[in-house]
């Protein structure tokens, strides 16, 4: 047993300057490629998120115009619907002034031409009034033999 022992102590003093050179490399490690890199991926994720959050600041300012030229349309939308309502209200008011004055104009003209008529229609009632008697004579003397007094 004692053999074995010599044999692990002499193993281990071997593998003494084995084990000073691996400690030697992890420091060397750690210090020229572990630190340098942590210390690199560490910034890109700042930079990375810092840019995360400047997108997503961005993205909310472009969703509010959006909205806010959505409103600003649709208040636009309703101001020219207002408008146009109110140019159809203006356009019927003057067409149905029109139309009232033409039906004043045109009812004017009917009574003026019905009180034509009915003065030729008097007037015609006269003048045949006036000749009735004329007529019933000479309607008498043609139907009336010439004996009778007719003077055929």
């Amino acid at each position: 047993m004692s053999l074995i022992i010599q044999q692990i102590e002499a193993l281990l003093l071997e593998a003494i300057p084995t084990t000073i050179l691996f400690i030697v490399l992890v420091l060397a490690y750690q210090f020229l490629v572990q630190g340098p890199l942590t210390a690199t991926l560490k910034k890109r994720r700042e930079l990375t998120e810092g840019a995360m959050e400047e997108a997503g600041k961005a993205i909310a300012r472009a969703e509010a115009r959006t909205a806010e030229y959505a409103e600003k349309l649709r208040m636009a939308r309703a101001e020219a619907y207002k408008v146009r309502e109110q140019r159809v209200k203006q356009w019927n008011a003057e067409r149905d002034a029109a139309l009232d004055s033409a039906r004043k104009v045109a009812a004017e003209k009917l009574g003026k031409a019905r009180a034509e008529v009915e003065a030729e229609a008097a007037a015609a009632r006269q003048a045949i009034a006036g000749s009735a008697g004329e007529l019933a004579g000479l309607v008498v003397r043609s139907v009336l033999p010439a004996t009778a007094g007719g003077s055929r």
